[in-house]
């Protein structure tokens, strides 16, 4: 049965089949005779509508000659997940797109983030993480802010994990000076930093506001690492909300910009001392 709201996962999928079919030089309806269906199932499956059998997946990679086995084999994964994250529990509750960067991060192999405007989402503390959505407009009401907060501190999941899934961000000193709530919440704050820094497979760099050649203030994204490069994923805030990237160009595009971003940030071991120094003057 088709399904009415496939998440962003499952249309990635699609996309990535549709590519392997283009890339091939078959139509959709000649990629659907191969596997003895008609055009519009092959519509569906490439929409991410409908779900896709593993051995439909190998099937058609072999039509498509594609000889790339481990994005077959991460293709497949895709198509058979049945994970039922803890962020199912907020569907029909929040928008999609905060599921679709809950499953991102559950399944990324490594993220890593880029903060500018605010601390990245998996170290925000609970206060800190409620002034910032406390502050958008409209206003949300009790019913919508508490679920967001919630959500924001279910993702913490992604600091857990150590060096199975490391993950890495790279904070400008603004975001870490900002008080968007008062002190106490502000000096809350930092020490959260401080203590999930100390975590296995969590790096978090400073960016010095004295430090030369930072251009990118506007840089504020997440990067997720797929299976597979092929299948890495960008998470950026655009002017109505957000939305997720994975066009090649514009994933080395990413790459490049962190690369850039991350060589002018201070050591992890610096960066925890000019956090203490900060701190200290609160």
């Amino acid at each position: 049965m088709p399904r009415k709201q496939p998440t962003a996962r499952q249309e990635r999928l699609g996309r990535e089949l549709r590519k392997l079919r283009e890339a091939a030089g078959l139509t959709a309806r000649e990629a659907a005779g191969l596997l003895g269906a008609v055009s519009v199932t092959m519509s569906q499956i490439e929409s991410g509508v409908a779900g896709v059998s593993e051995a439909r997946v190998r099937r058609l990679a072999a039509h498509y000659a594609c000889t790339d086995s481990e994005l077959i084999d991460a293709l497949v994964e895709m198509a058979t997940d049945r994970t039922r994250g803890w962020w199912e529990a907020y569907r029909g509750v929040l928008p999609p797109p905060f599921l679709d960067l809950a499953e991102l991060e559950h399944h990324a192999t490594y993220v890593d983030e880029i903060g500018t405007a605010h601390v990245t989402g998996p170290l925000q503390t609970e206060d800190y993480a409620r002034a910032v959505f406390a502050y958008w407009r409209p206003e949300l009401p009790e019913s919508e802010l508490e679920p967001r907060v919630e959500h924001r501190m279910r993702r913490k999941e992604v600091l857990a994990r150590g060096g199975e899934a490391p993950y890495t961000a790279v904070l400008h000193e603004f975001v870490l000076r900002t008080r968007v709530a008062d002190r106490r919440v502000a000096r809350a704050q930092l020490d959260e930093v401080l203590r999930q820094s100390e975590r296995p497979g969590v790096t978090v760099r400073v960016i010095p506001f004295d430090v030369d050649g930072f251009a990118g203030a506007s840089a504020a994204l997440l990067y997720a690492g797929g299976r597979v490069p092929a299948l890495d994923t960008v998470q950026k805030d655009v002017p109505s909300g957000s939305a997720l990237v994975d066009a090649a160009a514009q994933l080395q595009s990413v790459r490049t910009l962190f690369r850039k971003v991350e060589s002018v940030s201070l050591e992890p071991a610096q960066s925890r001392d000019y956090i203490h120094r900060l701190a200290k003057e609160l």
